[in-house]
């Protein structure tokens, strides 16, 4: 049995689709094989590298993870929504990046992190913390009250050691007041009304939802997404009724592997990028 980090999360499906190439095979789905680590030690907490001289896997064959680092200074920690929708957003600046396209420098580790699990691990940094991982390839995206750094995945078990020695847990994050009501057309990553999750874990699994609706987007789209600065909001469902309409729209929607928090085939975001796609109806 897999022993997973407190804010670490993967994607089964997205209703089996492959939104990106069109196939029809399952994309981003979560393995369900043992990873052979030792027992009670976790995939991301607890690194091994390969023994000098030791060859590593073909990266096809190897797990990748995404790493997400929110900065969290003592006395001032980021707004909780504001953390998650940041979240989003860097992730999508990391897949619109020059260096995640084809013939790109992290073109080989994006597409196989895609072709796998899309794992997201959300890690805390402060001070001297924060200013080492931001010295490692990647992007700073700033929130209203919050900063994430994403970096390109890593291999599961061969994370830079500036950020595996990051804590993962024990912080949660609230709202000051509730959030205000989503602009008219901006995408929306709607979270479940019924499932309780950290702040660390709802990142990760608002940023799924933002990367699966990428996925599904035309040309045209993504490139007004981009020069919005990938605008969206984060929200819970109000309840049972507006959820079940929701699932019943065909959007994109998140179904965690169960790894953390939620039971294995939850549904946990549904990605709601029509006003996206309104101009194009329009024209």
């Amino acid at each position: 049995m897999t022993v997973a980090e407190p804010w670490q999360t993967d994607l089964v499906s997205d209703a089996g689709q492959d939104v990106r190439k069109g196939t029809g095979r399952e994309a981003g789905r979560a393995s369900d094989r043992e990873t052979g680590q030792e027992p009670g030690k976790d995939a991301g907490t607890h690194p091994e590298r390969a023994p000098r001289g030791q060859a590593h896997e073909p990266e096809q064959a190897r797990e990748f993870a995404l790493p997400l680092v929110v900065r969290l200074e003592r006395g001032t920690p980021p707004h909780r929504t504001d953390a998650l929708e940041t979240a989003a957003r860097a992730v999508l600046t990391l897949l619109a990046d020059e260096r995640s396209a084809d013939g790109g420098e992290w073109s080989e580790r994006v597409r196989s992190w895609e072709d796998t699990a899309i794992r997201k691990v959300v890690r805390r940094a402060r001070g001297a913390e924060w200013r080492r991982a931001e010295a490692l390839p990647g992007i700073t995206v700033t929130g209203r009250t919050a900063e994430v750094r994403v970096f390109p995945p890593v291999p599961v078990g061969d994370w830079p050691r500036d950020l595996a020695r990051l804590q993962v847990s024990g912080t949660e994050l609230t709202d000051p007041e509730p959030p205000p009501a989503p602009a008219p057309a901006m995408p929306v990553m709607w979270l479940a009304p019924d499932l309780e999750m950290s702040a660390g874990k709802a990142m990760a699994q608002a940023a799924h939802g933002a990367q699966l609706a990428w996925w599904r987007l035309p040309d045209a789209a993504r490139k007004r997404w981009r020069e919005a600065d990938f605008a969206l909001a984060v929200r819970t469902a109000s309840g049972v009724r507006q959820w079940s309409r929701l699932l019943e729209c065909g959007l994109p929607v998140v179904r965690d592997a169960g790894y953390t928090e939620v039971a294995a085939g939850s549904v946990t975001v549904v990605a709601d990028f029509a006003g996206l796609l309104d101009v194009d109806a329009r024209g």
